[in-house]
Parts: structure tokens; C-alpha cells; sequence
């Protein structure tokens, strides 16, 4: 017999007695033997698996498609299968099997899985209620180290989950479609929220262009008057003003963009890049995110190049800083302001709040 779930065995807790007492670390009923875990899958098996389709349909990858679908996934079984499904079965366009798979359409229904949250990202995101998770998870949409009171059990308990893994830098989110779904679903009751606020259309340039700066400019204001109301809604409150940003801009560029996004431990920074397509191309946009450390001018020092570098990696035609001063002893008119900085060619605009 073979018990299939997202838990251990041995992570299921037993309550014995009318006052909640709790056992934990053993089977329930003395019934485990083995405890397996089925792992990722590797670059050339999501290859073998999708050459499957092809030789039962005529139906080929592009390479790029191919990479597209491994670095969105990085293997992650569900999410290979499901990206697949949906391009080839659920999309019109990928119906058609006379028609390449594009790297194209894979983004197109990697969005698609994360805005109808199926039954697995429903799961993670349940998941992400769980304090010894978000003891984890939390410091990694801060951008900061991870408290040192965190165990080993809390961070093997994620890894077990699948929400995280043990990359070239470190502990990580395990794929991007999971660095997608995490801040989405953790701000997703403040996006609704937002709705009677945040319209869409406001910041939209008649050319089709989307107004970064005049949505930051807003944004700005927003946080200043509500920010103490609204990082309350959020279980990681720690993150709120990086999660309460990411929800206003979702709340923006759902009417026709998409964002994607950057994080993890130590690394001192959120990075977002903004894509929205327009007439005349495709739009692309920086925004790093940062909480004052060691100094307001040191930060924004610090900043100003990784920002440069991000916005040349991403091939972005606007650069945007965002620092957030989390001392409440300072006054809303020193952490409220605008500026531009030059750094090497590249025009950054600085944002305080």
C-alpha cells in the first residue's frame, strides 16, 4: 500500500486527548516503512518527456521552448506536466498540432496556471499559512538573512514541501513559477482590496504605453496615507511594504502585462521587472526594492548600481529605486521624496517612502 500526499508520514500530528495534546515524529498508526519523495526532474527528462507528444502528435518543441519550460519549472513534476497540458490542450493556439510549441506560448500559459490557481498552486499556497514555512519564506521576500532561531526542521519541512531549494546561491525559491505564485497569492486578498482604488486604465498612456512613473507617483501617496492600515492585512507583515507594492502593481499590470521577479536570502534587494506589450513593441521596465540599511545615503549608493546593472541584464528602457525607510521615529516629509540619479549613462529614478 502506498500512501501519496505533500506531508510525511511523520510530519501528521495526533491529538490524544480533550485538552489538544499533541504527538508528533511518528506514524499514525505504525504503518510506515519507507518514506519516499519523488524529485525534480532533470533538463533531459522534461526533454524525454515532451518528445513523448511529439512523436504521438508530430507536435514539436522549439529549443527555446524547451529552455522556457525548464526555467520556468526547474523540473518540478507538476508543473511540467501541467505547463505542457495547458500550452498543448487547454490553449487554442497550441492545439493546432501543426503549429511549434514557442517559448511564446509556454509564458503564455505559465500565466494562465498561475491566474486560475489550480489544485497544486492552491496547495502551496496553503502551505504558505503554516508558521514554520513562513519563518522560512519570509526573509526571502525581504531580501534580509534568516533569523538564526530558525531550525533545521523548519527548513527541511520546506524543501520537503517543495517551496524551497538549495541552489548555487544558497537556499532559494525552488522554480520561478513558485517566486511567482508567492507574493501573488500572499497579497492577493489586498489586490482585491485595491480594486475600487486602482484602476487600470488610469495609468495607461493613450499610445498604450504603460505610465511607470505616474504609477509609482501614486503609489507613493497611497503608502504614505495607508501603508500602517493596509501591511496589517498581510500574514508576513514583516514584508508588507514589498508585498503591499507588488499588489498594487499585479492589481496595474493584470489588465495586460505581466511581472516577474527576483528575491531571495542576503541578497539585500527585490528585483521586479515590469513587461507590458503595447503597439509599438514591448515595454520593459526595472524597480528594485530596498528597506533602508546603515544609512539612507549608503543605500542609495549601494543601489543605484545594482539597479544599472539590473535594468542592463533585463534590457529595460526605465529604471526605477524604491527604498522604503521603516524607522517610525522619522517623520513622513524625510522619507517621502523624488529624485533622478545618473549613474554611467543610465537615468534612475529614486523613490522614497
Amino acid at each position: 500500500m502506498i500512501l501519496c500526499g505533500v506531508r510525511d508520514v511523520r510530519d501528521y500530528r495526533i491529538r490524544i486527548n480533550e485538552g489538544k495534546e499533541v504527538i508528533t515524529g511518528g506514524s499514525a498508526f505504525n504503518i510506515k516503512a519507507k518514506s519516499l519523495r519523488l524529485g525534480d526532474f532533470s533538463r533531459d527528462q522534461v526533454e524525454t518527456l515532451y518528445r513523448q507528444h511529439t512523436e504521438e502528435t508530430g507536435q514539436f518543441f522549439e529549443p527555446e521552448a524547451l529552455a522556457a519550460a525548464w526555467d520556468l519549472t526547474r523540473g518540478q513534476p507538476w508543473l511540467v506536466n501541467a505547463l505542457a497540458y495547458e500550452t498543448c490542450f487547454e490553449r487554442r493556439e497550441g492545439q493546432d498540432r501543426t503549429r511549434p510549441i514557442t517559448a511564446e506560448m509556454m509564458i503564455a500559459a505559465k500565466e494562465a496556471l498561475i491566474e486560475r490557481g489550480d489544485t497544486h498552486p492552491d496547495q502551496l499556497a496553503d502551505k504558505l499559512r503554516e508558521e514554520r514555512v513562513r519563518r522560512v519564506v519570509e526573509p526571502m521576500i525581504r531580501g534580509v538573512d534568516m533569523d538564526p532561531e530558525v531550525t533545521l526542521d523548519d527548513v527541511q519541512h520546506a524543501i520537503d514541501l517543495g517551496l524551497v531549494t538549495t541552489g548555487e546561491a544558497g537556499l532559494e525559491i525552488a522554480n520561478p513559477i513558485y517566486r511567482e505564485i508567492i507574493p501573488r497569492d500572499l497579497s492577493s486578498t489586498v489586490q482585491l482590496g485595491l480594486a475600487p482604488t486602482v484602476r487600470p486604465a488610469w495609468y495607461v498612456s493613450p499610445d498604450g504605453r504603460l505610465d511607470l512613473e505616474e504609477l509609482l507617483a501614486q503609489f507613493q501617496e497611497f503608502f504614505r496615507q495607508n501603508s500602517e492600515h493596509w501591511v496589517e492585512r498581510f500574514d508576513y507583515k514583516e514584508a508588507g511594504p514589498q508585498l503591499l507594492l507588488q499588489a498594487f502593481l499585479q492589481r496595474v499590470v493584470n489588465a495586460g502585462g505581466r511581472i516577474e521577479r527576483e528575491y531571495g536570502l542576503g541578497r539585500g534587494r527585490t528585483d521586479l521587472m515590469v513587461i507590458w506589450p503595447w503597439p509599438g513593441g514591448v515595454q520593459r521596465g526595472v524597480i528594485e526594492l530596498k528597506i533602508v540599511w546603515g544609512g539612507l545615503d549608503r543605500t542609495i549608493a549601494q543601489s543605484i548600481e545594482q539597479t544599472a546593472e539590473y535594468q542592463d541584464r533585463c534590457g529595460a528602457s526605465e529604471a526605477h529605486l524604491v527604498i522604503f525607510d521603516r524607522d517610525p521615529a522619522r517623520p513622513w516629509p524625510e522619507k517621502i521624496y523624488r529624485r533622478v540619479e545618473d549613474w554611467k549613462g543610465h537615468r534612475i529614478t529614486v523613490w522614497g517612502m
